[in-house]
């Protein structure tokens, strides 16, 4: 048994040698070992410093609409993009392991900032159960998996769920999105929340209609404050 392990694992050596992994984000050099990215966009893909900062441009996009504790985006989002792509992965492509790998990256970096906060708690935007099934998984949740591993805190994927299979997003307006997600939510483990610092996390950031509907959702358990996180925000929405 052991010359057999032995053997398949001298064979995906020699295989990775000649057919390397390639990076998951420009798909045209082999990746860092261990790690979704190459060396080259491991150093050159579009960071913010908005998790220093308490005011940024995240957290204005929820003014006047909830009480946000504090809210960061790992990345910059623009079209046909390095970033793009990444997610494209993420969410179609089945490579899961991107947003767990991210999160335990962004964990870091928050883990750093006095002015983010530690939360006590985190908490996936969840997806229809259906959508979840033929997905095969929550990116978000991937992600949430990630950041708590760096953060060292609770994470609870199945802490609110999606009652109803909404539309798309994509082409709606931030009115007509808000719409379409206002009472979709709702919290299944609410004596777990009650009193905690919850931050909410999601892949992206656009108008923040589906973040606003969780947040609200959570807002309404006696004692919780709310933060927020996503591997990326938009440009333009």
């Amino acid at each position: 048994m052991r010359t057999t392990h032995t053997l398949h694992r001298a064979s995906d050596g020699f295989l990775s040698f000649f057919y390397p992994e390639m990076c998951l984000a420009c798909e045209t050099h082999p990746r860092a070992p261990g790690d979704v990215l190459c060396v080259r966009c491991n150093g050159t893909l579009p960071l913010l410093n908005y998790h220093r900062q308490r005011e940024n441009p995240f957290t204005i996009r929820f003014w006047g609409r909830l009480p946000l504790h504090a809210g960061a985006a790992m990345m910059l989002f623009t079209k046909d993009s390095r970033v793009q792509h990444l997610l494209h992965n993420l969410k179609y492509n089945g490579q899961r392991e991107i947003g767990v790998e991210l999160g335990r990256k962004f964990g870091w970096m928050l883990g750093q900032s006095k002015a983010f906060g530690k939360p006590d708690v985190i908490v996936p935007v969840p997806l229809h159960e259906r959508k979840e099934w033929m997905r095969g998984y929550n990116q978000s949740a991937m992600f949430g998996s990630g950041l708590a591993s760096s953060l060292g805190v609770e994470h609870l994927p199945k802490a609110m769920f999606r009652t109803a299979y909404t539309e798309t997003q994509t082409r709606k307006s931030r009115i007509e999105r808000l719409q379409n997600v206002r009472d979709v939510f709702e919290v299944r483990q609410r004596e777990r929340l009650a009193g905690k610092h919850v931050l909410l996390v999601d892949d992206v950031l656009t108008t923040g209609s589906t973040l606003e509907a969780c947040a609200l959702k959570i807002l309404e358990i006696t004692g919780t404050r709310v933060s927020m996180a996503t591997i990326a925000i938009a440009s333009h929405f």
